[in-house]
């Protein structure tokens, strides 16, 4: 019997999409699936919701376990699915944009580069790097699947520190962009062929092309540049299509989060640019405001079992993991795993996202080789940022947080070198006893 266990299982919708997607495959129907959250509340309705889709498909021998102590639920474990978020949303993601906000530093998402994304590390890797040494007493050969931002900060640090666990980072950017993009262009999503590689959020589509029925290949930029000079694209896709415009290339994570990675599109003073781009400031509060509203509400639908709960597959890529390593059959997915020459131009050290064969043996690399230089460019500004937050939350030095802030493109074209030790300081002292301390 295959033993899945969802660390941070109380983000409900999160897990039902992962576990409608694993159980509706026969193979795995006989699974045993065990849910950790440190929330009692949210876990029990992550419970319901786990026990409802077993039901649904009529799987007799599901089991399914629900706990608070975490090296419970990864006992035996072959597959670790990871969506957590350390020290949720109040009060650490509100610290992470209104302490940056009274230094007139503005961010629309906060949980990859920047500031944000520094803390949000420094907050996880502790943690990250905990469950790994669980793993290894409790667990030491499963597949540590992890879906927690900053993710490419995150599978630095644990490929890093924790070489013996397998491990691959999970996002679902390459999949959703690569139909948005086939969207715009009206073609099937089923008749492109594309590759991507780069850094997770900061990776490009080297290829994009139609696939036709007569065998032949067209190439789908020259349709996406055509786009880009006329404007013809949707308008919250501005930042995505004018970085295409200039550097060549489609860069697979959203405009909201792209636009806060660079130092091009959020300005003090230049409301003009935030417009023209339609930069949403500020976007991930709004988010979590209205999922926190909507909490009640999905509760209560999920729980009511005179309401028939739909199980729908998503795109997420760790059912197909688990799939392919359970029976054999292989699959291509995404991952973020550790460079090691997989991409030529970008340090051997960092975490990468790339195409990966996924069999029996588990998550198998492919190497792409050398992307082209100004998109290395790109990349090397937030390798920069993830090299200093990962040697901060790895040697506990409070010198190496100063040095990621102080090289995060964002902070740096708008704050002095004073403004960011400051900054820098004033999150630590706020953020409390949800960091370790530094010296």
């Amino acid at each position: 019997m295959t033993k899945i266990a969802l660390i941070g299982a109380g983000s409900t919708v999160f897990a039902q999409n992962i576990l409608s997607d694993v159980l509706s495959n026969p193979e795995l129907a006989e699974s045993a699936i065990s849910l950790h959250d440190i929330d009692p509340e949210r876990l029990a309705t992550s419970e319901i919701v786990a026990r409802r889709i077993g039901e649904t498909l009529g799987l007799q021998k599901l089991q399914v376990e629900a706990t608070t102590d975490r090296r419970k639920a990864l006992q035996g474990a072959d597959f670790v699915i990871l969506m957590m978020q350390v020290g949720g949303y109040k009060p650490a993601t509100v610290t992470d944009f209104e302490v940056p906000k009274r230094f007139g530093l503005r961010q629309t998402i906060g949980d990859t580069l920047g500031i944000g994304g520094i803390f949000r590390a420094l907050r996880t890797i502790p943690v990250l790097l905990d469950i790994a040494r669980d793993m290894r007493d409790l667990c030491p050969d499963a597949l540590l699947m992890n879906y927690v931002n900053p993710m490419a900060m995150n599978s630095w640090a644990v490929t890093q520190a924790a070489p013996e666990i397998r491990y691959v980072g999970l996002c679902h950017s390459v999949q959703e962009t690569s139909a948005h993009l086939a969207r715009c262009l009206d073609e099937p999503i089923e008749s492109i062929d594309y590759t991507s590689a780069g850094l997770n959020h900061v990776a490009f589509f080297l290829k994009f092309e139609k696939r036709h029925p007569n065998g032949a290949r067209e190439d789908l930029y020259p349709r996406l540049r055509k786009m880009a000079e006329q404007g013809s694209y949707p308008k919250n896709d501005a930042v995505r299509f004018e970085t295409m415009r200039r550097f060549g290339h489609f860069v697979t994570e959203s405009s909201e989060h792209f636009a806060e990675y660079n130092a091009w599109f959020i300005k003090r003073g230049r409301d003009d640019l935030v417009q023209k781009f339609s930069v949403p400031l500020d976007e991930y509060l709004v988010r979590c405001e209205d999922q926190i509203a909507d909490w009640n509400r999905l509760k209560t639908e999920l729980e009511d079992q005179a309401k028939p709960l739909e199980v729908c597959k998503s795109n997420e890529y760790a059912a197909a993991i688990i799939h392919a390593m359970v029976t054999g059959q292989h699959n291509l997915i995404y991952g973020n795993v550790r460079n090691n020459g997989l991409i030529e131009n970008l340090p051997p050290e960092c975490a990468v996202e790339v195409p990966c064969h996924v069999d029996r043996n588990g998550i198998q690399p492919i190497r792409v080789g050398r992307v082209p230089g100004q998109l290395a460019g790109i990349m090397r500004l937030s390798v920069n940022v993830q090299e200093m937050t990962v040697a901060a939350a790895l040697t506990g030095k409070r010198e190496h947080i100063y040095h990621a802030a102080m090289l995060d493109p964002h902070t740096a074209a708008e704050l002095s070198l004073d403004e960011i030790k400051e900054l820098v300081d004033a999150l630590i002292d706020a953020h409390g006893n949800l960091l370790p301390r530094y010296h």
